[in-house]
Parts: C-alpha cells; structure tokens; sequence
C-alpha cells in the first residue's frame, strides 16, 4: 500500500508539472503568434503545402534556417509536454505518437484560423505542417526514452527490499546462547546449594538458607 501511495503520489505530481508547464508555454506561444503586427504591408495567404518553404529555401541557408526553424520549434515543447500532462507510463508508442501528433496539429490549426483576423498576420498552411512536424520529432526524441526510464526506475524500487523499522526491543533469543534456555524459552532457576557461574565455590545449605550473616554498625562511647 505505501508502495502504491508513493507511485500514485509520483503521477500526481508529473500530471501537475506537465500541466502547468503545458499552459505556460501556450501562453507564450500565443502571445508570440497572436500579436498585432505594424507592417506596411502583408502577403497573401498560402494555401498551397511546401510552397512557403520552397520560397525560403531560395533565399539562402541562413534566411532559409530562421524561417523554417521558427515554425519547426514553436510548437515542439508539445510533444513532450502533451504527454506528460497524461501522466501515463504503459502506453503503446504508436498510439502516444498518433495522439500528441494529432493534439498538436489542431492546436497549430486554431492559431491558423485566429491569425486570420488579427492585423499584419496571414494563414499559412506550411506553418501548420512544420509546427506538427516539430511536435512529432520532439516525441520521438523524448518520450519513450523517458517512460522507458521511470518505468526502470519504477520496478527498482519495487524490487529492493524494504527495511523493517527499528523497534529498539531484544527479543531473549538473542539474549541467552543456545542452550542455555529452557523448553519454555527461559533460563531455568538456578538450585540451591549450586555454584553460580564464575563464583568462589558451591554453596551450603545453611548458608543458602540463612541468607548473608547481618552487619552491626559500631556506636561511639561518650566520655
């Protein structure tokens, strides 16, 4: 049971982490996305795949990586942060990947449509590819590495031994050597007249009888 409060306690915690930083970032992105731009003028919309892109890689490797990188990594926090806001750990990769990829390209699709009616931004269907495209590789390259590692982490712990608590109590079996303890688990009474252990010599009877011989204190004589 504490086994299980612990890992039950671990998923509450991954589950809250995930969501808070899953809203963080979309707050981020969509101040970044959704902000009124004062251009003189914009371009029309582009509604045909890839043509976006063909277009910026003909203006050379450095304009072409800050245009398709932008996009490419604008939305690939999703794809580890979608699944961590699951919090599930026994999942089918495929089915994750088929999941986060889809949760990914609708939230691209409504930055999309919301870009429509804000100044200065236009739709762009290339943006809504390279931003899924981002969200697939950031969970490929993160997401089942790192469930297969917490569940390692998880059966370790379930595999090592847990300690019993210290009581602070010694039982009499650790007490007494073997041997010395009688059949009920205690030493028997030792009998009179017999020698104790590491005494002088045995006893007699008399002795064991009258006890040890009283002492009188002396009394001071008045003068």
């Amino acid at each position: 049971m504490q086994r299980q409060g612990k890992r039950g306690s671990a998923a509450i915690r991954l589950r809250v982490a995930g969501a808070v930083l899953l809203l963080a970032h979309l707050l981020l992105v969509g101040w970044l996305t959704l902000r009124p731009l004062d251009v003189p003028w914009v371009t029309a919309a582009n509604l045909e795949p890839l043509a976006g892109i063909k277009a910026d890689l003909a203006l050379g490797p450095v304009e072409a990586a800050r245009q398709i990188g932008g996009p490419l990594l604008l939305l690939a926090p999703l794809g580890v942060l979608l699944p961590m806001a699951g919090g599930r750990l026994t999942v089918s990769p495929l089915a994750s990947l088929a999941r986060t990829a889809a949760a990914g390209a609708m939230i691209s699709l409504g930055i999309e449509l919301l870009q429509t009616g804000v100044p200065g931004r236009v739709l762009d269907v290339d943006s809504l590819l390279l931003n899924t495209a981002g969200v697939t590789v950031a969970h490929l390259l993160v997401v089942p590495v790192g469930r297969a590692r917490l569940r390692r982490r998880g059966a370790d712990r379930t595999a090592r031994p847990t300690a019993l608590p210290s009581t602070g109590i010694t039982t009499a079996s650790t007490m007494l050597p073997v041997g010395r303890i009688g059949a009920r688990g205690t030493r028997p009474a030792p009998r009179a007249g017999a020698r104790p252990s590491g005494g002088p010599g045995p006893l007699l009877r008399e002795d064991a009888a009258q006890g040890s011989t009283p002492t009188i204190p002396r009394v001071g004589i008045a003068p």
